[in-house]
């Protein structure tokens, strides 16, 4: 039998995941940059919100309205604690000093891709998601087998989300443009370092597959 990460997008056995794109570090009041003065924000994050703003959350929100279009489910996951003082935290992000506390607007997806009131949104506090939730649970339950991925921060969160999810079995698609981090130099290196685990595609040349095979 001869198997491949390059196929197209089955339509009834896909899901579109968002990953971290919430006010915490997508937004620029986000608690994330708390106590920055406007200079030390602009030089230390200033590329990176242009990216973000620019370009990749115009793309998201493609692939959001195109793939709800289709049918496909659409999930999210944000960074956010099941208690307020976080002592369910990974020891990982105790030690980073990432806290979402619970139920907060930090939490919070961002507006410009809300999620319906029928939509999966799972909280998770490990750069995995499938380590802090039951992700794959959920997928498996769908009858999902391939997972297109979108989201924050490329090299951390996108990337960890995409190794673990091949090592379980899904076939991934990684949309190259709507995903981010700090740098581009950051950016293309997570790119070439997982490239051997998931299918790597534009949100253009995605979408143009998914009209193909949805018609």
């Amino acid at each position: 039998m001869n198997y491949s990460r390059d196929l197209p997008i089955d339509v009834s056995k896909s899901a579109l995941l968002f990953i971290d794109v919430q006010n915490y570090c997508a937004h620029r009041d986000g608690s994330e940059f708390a106590g920055l003065s406007p200079l030390e924000f602009t030089n230390q994050y200033g590329w990176f919100f242009d990216a973000l703003e620019r370009r990749v959350i115009p793309n998201m929100q493609r692939l959001q309205e195109s793939f709800r279009r289709a049918g496909i489910e659409v999930m999210y996951t944000t960074i956010e604690s099941l208690t307020h003082d976080g002592r369910d935290r990974s020891l990982d992000y105790k030690i980073t000093g990432f806290h979402v506390p619970k139920g907060s607007w930090d939490g919070r997806v961002i507006d410009q891709l809300e999620p319906s009131d029928d939509e999966i949104w799972l909280a998770k506090t490990s750069s995995s998601v499938f380590v802090s939730t039951n992700i794959d649970y959920i997928l498996r339950n769908l009858n999902i087998r391939q997972l297109v991925i979108s989201g924050l921060i490329t090299d951390q969160c996108v990337e960890s989300a995409v190794r673990d999810a091949c090592d379980l079995g899904y076939l991934v698609t990684l949309v190259t443009d709507a995903c981010t981090t700090y740098s581009q130099e950051r950016h293309d290196y997570s790119l070439s370092a997982i490239k051997g685990y998931c299918r790597q595609l534009t949100t253009d040349v995605l979408l143009r597959e998914l009209r193909e095979v949805n018609q």
